[in-house]
């Protein structure tokens, strides 16, 4: 069968043991390799960025240069921390059990992995965490 797209995915209306087939695998990891390429390139642009780093000689200058450092590294941060996602989601389909809910064992979902590639719930399961959560902190 020809390469999926994302098209395709969303227009899957298979039986449901043909849920995460190979083709579907393939198109998720496919995606999941581009957006850890992508964060990698943006680490290695950032490192660039620190690396050059002059510092200005006006004080208000060399403030908002170090702010928006700052806010760079904050954001390579919150990158990393999907990165791991990432990994995680790919060892997941390595070990054939991707797509499917840690909590119940149900399938995510097409449309759902495709807005997030990296879901580990079910929206339902997902929902009742956050109620959980919720509940706990109040």
């Amino acid at each position: 069968m020809a390469k999926l797209t994302e098209q395709d995915i969303l227009n899957w209306n298979g039986p449901e043991e043909d849920y995460m087939n190979a083709d579907q695998l393939e198109f998720f990891r496919e995606l999941l390799i581009k957006l850890q390429d992508e964060l990698i390139d943006n680490a290695t642009t950032t490192t660039g960025h620190l690396k050059e780093h002059e510092s200005a000689p006006d004080p208000a200058d060399r403030a908002t240069q170090e702010e928006e450092y700052a806010l760079e590294l904050r954001t390579r941060d919150r990158e990393r921390k999907l990165l791991n996602k990432i990994q995680a989601s790919i060892r997941r389909i390595d070990e054939g059990e991707y797509g499917f809910c840690q909590d119940t064992g149900e399938p995510i979902g097409l449309k759902r992995l495709l807005a997030r590639p990296t879901a580990t719930l079910s929206v339902e399961a997902q929902e009742r965490r956050e109620q959980l959560k919720k509940q706990f902190a109040d």
